[in-house]
């Protein structure tokens, strides 16, 4: 079980393999030791969409706390 290293990976390619470790873990065909690299690059990947996905949260509340003020959806005419 080889892949880049997690830092190298764009968020959307880190949340592909992670989805194919899942499944490899699931298709029940990896000897034990197999299984727990799968587990330890899965608990990597998962670490760093978290973090990415977290700074992406703080980026926003800074937008909203700077530029972006009480964003109020009104309701289309139509919508009514």
């Amino acid at each position: 079980m080889v892949g880049k290293t997690p830092k190298a990976l764009s968020f959307e390619a880190a949340v592909a393999e992670l989805e194919q470790v899942v499944a490899d873990m699931e298709s029940g065909k990896l000897s034990l030791e197999d299984s727990l690299a799968a587990y330890q690059r899965g608990a990597d990947l998962l670490k760093q969409c978290r973090t990415r996905l977290d700074d992406a949260q703080q980026q926003v509340r800074v937008l909203e706390d700077g530029v972006m003020k009480n964003f109020v959806d009104t309701p289309k005419a139509s919508d009514a």
